[in-house]
């Protein structure tokens, strides 16, 4: 997926953002990045378009939400609707949590997540494993196409 351009002020906002995430964002992003829900890439805090979505994984074209109290206003409601228009337009589905909700219903908040991930995922084909840092090992011979290695008992 080819990356949209971004302008400094708005990679600017989303770092400032990542360092500052309520303790809702802060626990559900230590669960999500923990356990990698079914290998579903999910990043937080990333521009898209003027917005910034809390998370997202675009593999499944999901955007999650998590609200305080500060979207109760019916101002902030309307902001907020035009905002998921915008991401529905751009093909994303939008799930809103509360913080309260995060708070005290984790596994509940997660397993929401887990079934729009993969719902949005189906029809998809399957993201390729991008090597590792340092280029990974390269087989030089030509006859043997698969990676072997026995000591870590692995193979692609």
């Amino acid at each position: 997926m080819p990356h949209a351009v971004v302008s400094q002020r708005q990679r600017g906002r989303a770092k400032q953002l990542r360092q500052a995430m309520t303790r809702a964002e802060t626990l559900l992003w230590r669960y999500l990045k923990a356990n990698r829900m079914d290998g579903v890439g999910i990043r937080r805090q990333t521009p898209i378009g003027n917005y910034i979505a809390d998370f997202v994984c675009f593999s499944s074209k999901l955007i999650i939400e998590v609200d305080g109290e500060s979207h109760d206003s019916e101002e902030r409601q309307k902001a907020d609707q035009q905002r998921d228009a915008f991401f529905a337009a751009e093909g994303f589905q939008v799930l809103r949590f509360t913080n309260e909700q995060v708070m005290t219903n984790l596994e509940g908040v997660v397993e929401a997540i887990r079934q729009a991930a993969s719902a949005g995922a189906r029809g998809l084909p399957p993201s390729l494993t991008l090597p590792h840092k340092g280029g990974g090992n390269i087989d030089t011979d030509k006859s043997n196409s698969v990676n072997t290695d026995k000591s870590r008992g692995t193979q692609p």
